[in-house]
């Protein structure tokens, strides 16, 4: 995506603060069809767009991405996926995190697949079921060794004796997640989960159950493990082009796009003496005549205060470092060394420009985090401008 630095910040943005996330949604669509192209035809890519679409916006992601043929939805809450059938996405939804007491009726009123590891939780979907006259679609979970939520993988016999109890239900499909998909020198232990969850969907089987979805693979197991494909996978960072971080390293993602930036612009240039501080605790000692560019942006945007005289941003297509502390509403950048620059300049913070790029994944090394934290992080208050508009 070009950026337009004749008209950097757009109509819609003319009378507000000029600080915005670029979402490009043609990049989202591609890297839709990059996974498919990795697991096949036969299987069944399930995007992720729970956390508002990891901070992309999980309305106009999930039209794109219905546009582009996506079968399924995962959101992590009931809430998420209301929120979608809302915005007419039809397609099936999974509610990773099931529910919660007294939202059974809303997943049967919103047709919601709710996942499904605790049998207290089928009982109460069942006489939910049971009262609404329908047969209540779930997915069930079965904790491998990521010790989070699921049934136990060797406590299986017991739930499908549970799940028998509960005639308004059908299981459509069975689910685990990786603990260390990622980590090569954990694969052994990844092939263990594997080999569980045969053996806890076989269980399953004994008893009558007839799963059509079989759903192992996170994005780093879709493309490090083909065999947890199943017929379903769950593709959550890969979807928006994160992957440096997220795959295993050296990991070949082709067709890979990142889909989010972060744009801004200069709403101050001053020039200060050598040996003057800039800043919250005056981290900051200028040594040299300095130009400092303040930016409309901080960390309640998302820009995190650990980027504070760590990070960078792009200005004139030019690298300038950030300098002092980043605070809750502005930031303050280096531009002594970018010729020509100018109140109003577009500035990026994340994302490319000019040939240059800031990558997700640089920032989360900076902060020592991982790029998911990213761009979830990017706040409510930063408006998105969808691209192509």
């Amino acid at each position: 995506m070009k950026f337009d630095l004749e008209n950097p910040i757009g109509e819609e943005q003319a009378a507000r603060r000029p600080t915005w996330a670029e979402i490009d949604l043609d990049a989202l669509a591609a890297n839709f069809r990059a996974v498919g192209s990795v697991v096949g035809p036969l299987v069944t890519v399930m995007p992720v767009v729970k956390a508002d679409a990891y901070g992309h916006g999980a309305i106009r992601c999930a039209q794109r991405l219905a546009a582009a043929g996506a079968a399924w939805f995962g959101v992590a809450l009931p809430e998420e996926g209301s929120a979608l059938r809302a915005a007419g996405i039809t397609q099936p939804i999974l509610s990773l995190n099931g529910f919660w007491p007294g939202q059974q009726e809303l997943c049967i009123r919103e047709n919601l697949v709710p996942v499904i590891y605790r049998a207290d939780m089928a009982e109460a979907l069942d006489r939910a079921a049971k009262a609404a006259g329908v047969t209540a679609v779930i997915h069930v979970k079965f904790d491998t060794g990521m010790g989070r939520l699921g049934v136990r993988y060797d406590a299986a016999r017991e739930f499908a004796e549970a799940l028998r109890r509960c005639p308004n239900l059908r299981v459509d499909g069975v689910m685990t997640h990786f603990a260390a998909a990622d980590d090569p020198q954990r694969d052994q232990f990844t092939r263990e989960q594997i080999e569980r969850f045969r053996a806890a969907l076989a269980t399953l089987r004994e008893h009558g159950f007839a799963p059509t979805y079989e759903d192992l693979a996170n994005s780093p197991a879709i493309y490090a493990h083909p065999a947890a494909h199943g017929n379903m996978v769950r593709a959550g960072g890969v979807i928006y082009g994160l992957w440096r971080d997220v795959l295993q390293p050296g990991a070949s993602a082709p067709g890979l796009r990142p889909v989010m930036s972060l744009r801004t612009s200069i709403m101050l240039l001053k020039t200060i003496r050598a040996g003057e501080t800039l800043g919250y605790g005056c981290t900051f000692r200028a040594p040299r005549e300095t130009v400092v560019a303040t930016l409309p942006v901080g960390y309640h945007d998302g820009y995190m205060r650990a980027l504070s005289n760590c990070g960078r941003a792009i200005v004139r297509n030019r690298f300038a470092p950030v300098i002092g502390r980043i605070s809750m509403d502005l930031t303050l950048i280096d531009v002594t060394d970018v010729p020509g620059v100018a109140l109003g300049d577009a500035v990026t913070l994340l994302g490319e420009q000019g040939g240059l790029a800031i990558t997700a994944e640089e920032i989360a090394a900076q902060a020592q985090t991982i790029s998911y934290e990213v761009t979830c992080g990017i706040s409510e208050r930063v408006p998105r401008r969808y691209l192509p508009q």
